[in-house]
């Protein structure tokens, strides 16, 4: 010990006196934990298999383009009009409670294009249903080989993505992701 310092040796009554005091701090702690906010579910493993929650389109694009960067492809970003095409897919398929939906004439990619004004734009799409997070659904479309073609869509640049449910459906879940090129460039009639 150093000159000047003491040290204290706790009595009997003095130890449990710290003991007592220490249990109720650590208890304090455990109640204050149960008490406090919880830790959030990660968006990718939200159970989307109600009506009040959608996948979100930002996680969605930044493990879509994780993974197209690990393969050499540039990163795709949130588009609006895109998850807003997509989420009309979504809300068909799970309307008819099947993916075939997904054939229909005017749910066709080139006519949902079209409706945004792209009609040129080089897109594709993913449909599928079952899958309850976005960590499933990324999870198959990798391990499928045509759904994966579209998540390494060599022109993409953008993406819209979008979930729609259906209680009474046997996939209840279903989904649509729309990957695409740049936007055409607006004419603004200059040089005419």
């Amino acid at each position: 010990m150093l000159p000047g310092s003491f040290f204290i040796v706790p009595t009997a009554l003095s130890f449990k006196t710290l003991l007592l005091a220490g249990l109720m701090c650590g208890a304090g702690v455990i109640v204050s934990g149960c008490t406090g906010d919880r830790m959030q579910t990660p968006p990718f493993y939200t159970d989307l298999a109600n009506t009040s929650d959608k996948v979100d389109a930002a996680t969605a694009a930044q493990m879509i383009s994780q993974y197209r960067v690990n393969n050499g492809l540039p990163p795709v970003v949130p588009d609006a009009q895109l998850s807003a095409i997509a989420q009309t897919q979504a809300d068909a398929m799970a309307a008819a409670g099947s993916v075939r939906a997904s054939l229909a004439p005017n749910l066709q990619l080139a006519t949902r294009m079209t409706s945004i004004g792209e009609p040129k734009t080089a897109a594709s799409e993913n449909v599928s249903a079952g899958y309850r997070t976005f960590a499933e659904a990324f999870s198959g479309w990798r391990e499928s080989p045509k759904h994966n073609d579209v998540l390494l869509m060599k022109d993409a640049t953008r993406l819209g993505i979008a979930t729609a449910y259906s209680a009474t459906a046997k996939h209840k879940v279903f989904w649509s992701l729309v990957v695409a090129g740049n936007k055409p460039a607006a004419n603004t009639g200059a040089g005419l």
